[in-house]
């Protein structure tokens, strides 16, 4: 999504540069604003806390970005949360499949070199759930800002969280850091605090290393939270809340 710059050339100046800029014109110009990704994961984590039961998940998605900051975008990812714990402990729920859609606007205040990004994001769950009261989709609005490697991000929901009853208003705080290493290796650290409206506010943290081969990324990452009581799944016994390493391999396109 981002720009090539380009400069003009001085008329006069032999004709090749020239021909080259003016290719290089075309080819930007013909670029799609349309992107897709893809990923496997060993676990997918979300916020401090395993959305697969600490098994392998396949996800997806699709963006548009415009020249002028505005994006939509949709991404996918198989889940069991709602059906390893149930809701409320209930695990009469049948769902498969975390569907999301976000708009929004991002750009940069010019010579300052802050970035900024402002939207809105709602999170799909389509199944049957038990008691059929019980929604887990979430719609959430969030802003952030970007210098050099660090990013903040708040997000807040405009319904209730995930299904947790009477927690609309809930805040997410994620502030992230990532660094270029050179030959292709990245290194990205968070930390985030969720504070849930009538329930119990927690932290999470994650540390992982990348690396670039042939456009394929390769991750590595350790995560934690300070959850407590523990969230164990009814079927298989794990703890979804506690440390683990979780490897990935994405594509974009």
């Amino acid at each position: 999504m981002q720009k090539i710059a380009r400069s003009l050339i001085i008329a006069g100046i032999v004709a090749t540069p020239a021909l080259v800029m003016s290719a290089a014109a075309k080819a930007d110009e013909a670029k799609s604003p349309i992107s897709a990704n893809v990923s496997l994961v060993s676990d997918y984590q979300y916020r401090g806390i395993s959305q697969t039961d600490a098994r392998p998940a396949i996800q997806g998605g699709f963006d548009y970005a415009h020249s002028s900051g505005f994006y939509l975008g949709t991404w996918a990812s198989s889940v069991s949360w709602l059906t390893d714990a149930g809701s409320g402990g209930n695990a009469g729920n049948s769902n498969s499949m975390e569907w999301d859609f976000y708009g929004g606007f991002k750009g940069d205040i010019a010579k300052t070199g802050l970035g900024y990004d402002v939207g809105v994001l709602h999170y799909y769950y389509p199944g049957s759930y038990v008691p059929a009261q019980i929604n887990p989709d979430t719609t959430e609005l969030y802003v952030a800002g970007s210098y050099s490697f660090f990013t903040a991000k708040y997000s807040y929901s405009l319904t209730n969280l995930f299904g947790a009853a009477d927690s609309k208003g809930s805040g997410y705080l994620d502030l992230a850091a990532n660094f270029d290493l050179g030959q292709g290796f990245g290194l990205g650290a968070h930390v985030g605090r969720q504070t849930i409206k009538n329930g119990t506010d927690y932290t999470d943290w994650k540390l992982g290393v990348t690396k670039d081969l042939a456009g394929v990324t390769l991750g590595l990452a350790y995560t934690d939270t300070n959850i407590s009581p523990d969230f164990v799944s009814v079927k298989s016994g794990k703890n979804l809340t506690d440390g683990r390493f979780i490897l990935s391999v994405s594509k974009s396109f």
